[in-house]
């Protein structure tokens, strides 16, 4: 089913952008700019190519085509800036559009792949980190329910008060088991949901911690980062929890420790925050007002769209664009830049903040 609306999705934009009719919205829907949204930035392998079961791969883009996005993007007239200078000029009359780049969660990749990227092509970015992923603690669950369904020919757990039983011995079987179990998760209570994936990787010999590990940044290189003059470090709570799905204490916590345990270990106080999930059950109007309690200057979702007039009155519920590893064509971004495929999404609305 993922596969066939992947298809669909695709076959839209290609329809789109064959069309040319994406050129007639971009005098009314580009918008100021745009907050392009990342997360793991690899280089492909055989592997991945020959692997038809891969949920979690639209969270990853190669670092040759980070590198001609950010070209694309310069050809096509706009400024690329850090978050603080992104959010200067939204809130100013300047006609320039503009871009900023973002990568969620703080993985090592980012380092590895991405900040090479970012050096050669003088493209100043933001990490949101996950203090619980920086320590190798936090529970990536649905990177985890991927590794287990895949290396299983059946899955069997109880959730809740209902038992699930899956075979997963093809391409297609993982891909039903690993939507079913993770639409059950994904909107569950944020302990539970936590309590559940290590009952389910003890179960089958997944060592959780260690997965989180092996790919997460450590302190150090952190604290590399927030000294580059290219980077900017933002929080992304402690543990990487929905803050729509939490008490107001609960998501108050998450809020202001993540910017106290960044600021303890690298000596900077984070401005910018960013909603884990961000979707708009996981990111509500209450979490907006929240995180501008707690001081941020401007706080990103992952509400799809481009930035207008109007998000200047709403810098707590920024949209942003993802690059998204199943959508790795120049092609995309010239539609993503006309503002077309968003209006359509969003019924024509350029503010999506409620």
């Amino acid at each position: 089913m993922a596969e066939v609306r992947t298809h669909l999705l695709r076959a839209g934009l290609d329809l789109l952008y064959a069309s040319r009719l994406y050129r007639a919205f971009a005098p009314f829907w580009a918008g100021r700019g745009l907050i392009f949204m990342l997360h793991h930035i690899r280089p492909a392998t055989k592997t991945q190519q020959n692997t038809s079961f891969q949920p979690n791969h639209i969270l990853e883009i190669t670092p040759e085509f980070l590198s001609d996005v950010i070209n694309k993007v310069r050809m096509a007239g706009f400024d690329i800036l850090s978050m603080e200078r992104a959010i200067e000029r939204l809130q100013q009359p300047n006609t320039q559009p503009f871009a900023t780049f973002t990568l969620d969660d703080g993985y090592r990749d980012n380092i590895e792949h991405a900040l090479p990227v970012f050096v050669k092509q003088n493209c100043p970015f933001t990490v949101f980190v996950t203090p619980k992923i920086i320590e190798g603690t936090c529970e990536l669950w649905w990177q985890a329910l991927e590794k287990i369904i895949n290396a299983h020919e059946e899955i069997s757990c109880r959730l809740g008060n209902e038992k699930i039983s899956h075979k997963t011995v093809s391409a297609s079987d993982k891909q039903r088991a690993y939507k079913a179990i993770y639409w059950s998760m994904r909107f569950m209570d944020q302990k539970a949901q936590r309590e559940f994936i290590r009952e389910l990787a003890e179960k089958y010999n997944l060592d959780l911690d260690e997965l989180c590990a092996n790919q997460a940044m450590n302190w150090k290189q952190v604290r590399e980062l927030q000294i580059h003059p290219l980077a900017t470090i933002g929080a992304h709570g402690v543990n990487h929890y929905a803050l729509g799905l939490l008490s107001e204490a609960e998501a108050v916590l998450e809020l202001e420790q993540s910017r106290t345990w960044i600021a303890e270990e690298t000596g900077y106080e984070p401005d910018f925050f960013c909603y884990p999930y961000g979707d708009e059950k996981s990111a509500r109007s209450r979490d907006f007002e929240l995180a501008k309690r707690a001081g941020y200057k401007a706080a990103v979702t992952t509400r799809k769209g481009l930035l207008f007039d109007g998000h200047s009155q709403h810098l707590s519920a920024l949209p942003r664009v993802s690059l998204n590893g199943d959508y790795q064509a120049l092609k995309y971004i010239d539609l993503y830049l006309s503002g077309a495929p968003f209006a359509l999404w969003n019924g024509f609305r350029k503010l999506n903040v409620a």
